[in-house]
């Protein structure tokens, strides 16, 4: 499998396991880490938050005798520990896994001003200085599911060598974002491309004519690639879900051209079916006295009515308000039409009247992450 930089560190193959999924049994992660090793995978991304996944790990390369050459292992840091029970974590992290260094330690979740500042000026500062001081991680970056504004503050920081966004097909955002990232030395790691990207390893009918000639899937992981990211998260949890991994493990550098005419085709067939309904995702609207993040609600009315994405776009809205700072908090239903977006959006669009549709086509029972 191609490896590219991933910041200073060692080089990492283009797909990452993530491994917060094959936790039934020692022996399904086993399974699935031997695959992966086979097909040229040599990342692995886990956390302690992510149940008994760092256990398994540590058990699975031992059981196999994976010489530590083969594999770089990216672990997580939730922000908002004092100093002592940071170090206690990782240092925890590192006996679960049999290491006695980390390749990359990443603060998990930089999703409010809050966790920035913890990291950069806070407890979370002296935690990362000391466990590079003492050699206890390679390189230190983060992972965001908050705004651009935080995503960008947390790279031009200049503190971090790696990040891991939410990069993907058909929420493309925060492209710009990695582009500066990989300018400036950093490593870039797509989160969920197939997941929270948009379940596309079940796409409706709709999604799978639109993306023709390639599964949808398929054409996800290629536009990554052609964008140059350092790697994406591949989230198995049996060897049979690599599949995808083990075709696309020899894709060359650079953007296909028959890659990128799919992807515009797939924006302008969105937008000529939403017509004058289309959300641009400017963020021009924010921020709503509510507090509604109305550039993600639209996005899912997009995608529901434009590729007819019902299971992932319920899923999703189902989540809101029921996942702390890790999604945004507040339903369409809270607006109360003061209409103070109204003049800052350059499409004109009926904003209160479009986030009321997206809840009544979106709701249904509250969900849950799958972790924390």
């Amino acid at each position: 499998m191609k490896r590219r930089s991933f910041g200073p560190g060692a080089k990492v193959s283009v797909f990452t396991l993530g491994l917060m999924r094959a936790l039934a049994s020692p022996l399904q992660l086993q399974q699935v880490v031997a695959r992966a090793l086979a097909i040229g995978i040599n990342h692995f991304e886990t956390a302690p938050s992510y149940g008994p996944s760092q256990v398994y790990l540590g058990q699975a390369l031992a059981a196999l005798a994976v010489p530590r050459c083969r594999y770089v292992i990216t672990s997580k840091l939730l922000p908002g520990m004092d100093v002592g029970k940071g170090l206690a974590v990782v240092h925890a992290t590192l006996q679960q896994v049999g290491l006695g260094q980390l390749d990359q330690l990443a603060v998990h979740g930089i999703n409010r001003p809050e966790h920035l500042r913890w990291a950069l000026h806070g407890p979370g500062a002296e935690i990362l200085a000391t466990c590079e001081a003492e050699g206890l991680v390679g390189q230190v970056g983060f992972s965001s599911h908050g705004s651009p504004e935080i995503v960008e503050q947390a790279i031009t920081s200049g503190r971090f060598s790696f990040c891991s966004l939410h990069l993907h097909l058909l929420s493309p955002a925060l492209l710009p974002l990695a582009r500066q990232a990989m300018a400036a030395g950093m490593g870039v790691m797509a989160i969920s491309p197939a997941d929270k990207g948009g379940r596309l390893f079940d796409p409706p009918d709709l999604l799978r004519r639109q993306c023709a000639p390639f599964d949808p899937l398929e054409l996800a992981y290629r536009w990554l690639l052609g964008h140059g990211v350092s790697t994406m998260t591949i989230g198995a949890s049996h060897p049979s879900h690599l599949v995808w991994a083990q075709r696309l493990a020899q894709v060359g550098d650079g953007m296909a051209p028959t890659v990128a005419a799919a992807a515009r085709q797939l924006d302008q067939v969105r937008q000529q079916r939403l017509q004058d309904t289309f959300c641009g995702q400017c963020r021009c609207c924010l921020p709503c006295p509510e507090g509604i993040d109305i550039p993600t609600l639209l996005r899912l009315r997009n995608l529901r009515l434009g590729h007819g994405m019902t299971a992932f776009c319920e899923e999703r809205y189902g989540l809101i308000g029921q996942a702390g700072h890790w999604l945004p908090m507040v339903q369409g239903d809270a607006c109360t039409r003061c209409g103070d977006c109204l003049p800052r959006c350059p499409r004109n669009l009926e904003i209160p009247a479009l986030l009321q549709h997206t809840h009544g086509l979106l709701q249904g029972p509250p969900r849950r992450r799958l972790w924390g």
